[in-house]
C-alpha cells in the first residue's frame, strides 16, 4: 500500500489589525481603556468578517487583543465564522507608557522619535515597553496559537506595532527594519507557522483572500 502522507501540522495564523476608531492616526492610545470603534471601523469589521468567509481553509477559532477595538473587531469575524472570541492578552498593543494618549504629531517632533522609526531595538517607551519586549511575547502568542491548532488556520485580531514586529520576525527581517512595513486598520497579514520555518503568505492585504494558502 502506498505510504501514508505526513499528517499536516502547519497553522495558518491571520493576524487583523483591529478597525478605526476616532483617534486612529492622531492619537497614540497603546493600552488605555474606553476606546471603541468608529462607524467607518464598524463597517471595516463586517466587510473583513465576509474576506474571511472566502479562506479556502476556514478558520477554526478566532482570538483577539483584550482591548475594546480589537475586541470590537472580532465579534463580526466570529459571528461570520459561527465561532466566539477568546482574548489573547499577549496580542495587546505596544504599552506606550507616558507616551499613552499623545498627540502623534508633537510627539514626532521629540529627539527621540528618531530612535522609535530607525532603530527601534534601542528604545523603550518612558515608564512603558521596549520594542524588543513587544516583539518577543507578540511572536510567542503566534507560535502559542500554532501549537494549540495545529493543521488549523486561526485569526488573530491585535495592533499594529505587534503585527508589524511579527511578520518581520516570520521573514527574518532586523527589527530596526520593521517601521518599514504599513499595517492598515482592519487589513490582512498571514503566516504559517508549525512547520519548519515560518512563512508568509500576505502582509497588508485588502483584498480577495480566496486563493491564501501554502503553496
Amino acid at each position: 500500500m502506498p505510504p501514508r502522507k505526513p499528517k499536516d501540522t502547519s497553522c495558518i495564523i491571520v493576524l487583523v489589525r483591529h478597525g478605526k476608531t476616532a483617534t486612529t492616526g492622531t492619537i497614540l492610545p497603546g493600552r488605555a481603556p474606553g476606546l471603541h470603534l468608529s462607524e467607518v471601523g464598524r463597517g471595516q469589521a463586517e466587510a473583513v468578517a465576509a474576506r474571511l468567509c472566502g479562506l479556502s481553509r476556514p478558520p477554526a477559532a478566532v482570538y483577539a487583543s483584550p482591548l475594546e477595538r480589537a475586541q470590537e473587531t472580532a465579534a463580526p469575524i466570529a459571528k461570520a465564522l459561527r465561532l466566539r472570541v477568546r482574548t489573547a492578552s499577549d496580542l495587546i498593543e505596544c504599552d506606550f507608557g507616558e507616551w499613552t494618549g499623545k498627540r502623534l504629531s508633537a510627539l514626532r517632533r521629540r529627539p527621540e522619535w528618531r530612535s522609535v522609526i530607525s532603530a527601534p531595538s534601542t528604545f523603550r517607551f518612558p515608564k512603558g515597553e521596549s520594542f524588543s519586549e513587544m516583539q518577543t511575547r507578540a511572536w510567542g502568542s503566534v507560535i502559542d496559537l500554532g501549537a494549540r491548532h495545529p493543521g488549523q488556520t486561526v485569526v488573530a485580531v491585535s495592533h499594529a506595532d505587534p503585527i508589524k514586529a511579527v511578520v518581520a520576525t516570520a521573514l527574518g527581517v532586523p527589527l530596526d527594519l520593521f517601521q518599514r512595513t504599513a499595517i492598515s486598520t482592519c487589513s490582512v497579514s498571514a503566516i504559517v507557522v508549525g512547520a519548519g520555518s515560518p512563512f508568509v503568505l500576505c502582509v497588508n492585504s485588502l483584498g480577495d483572500l480566496a486563493e491564501l494558502a501554502p503553496s
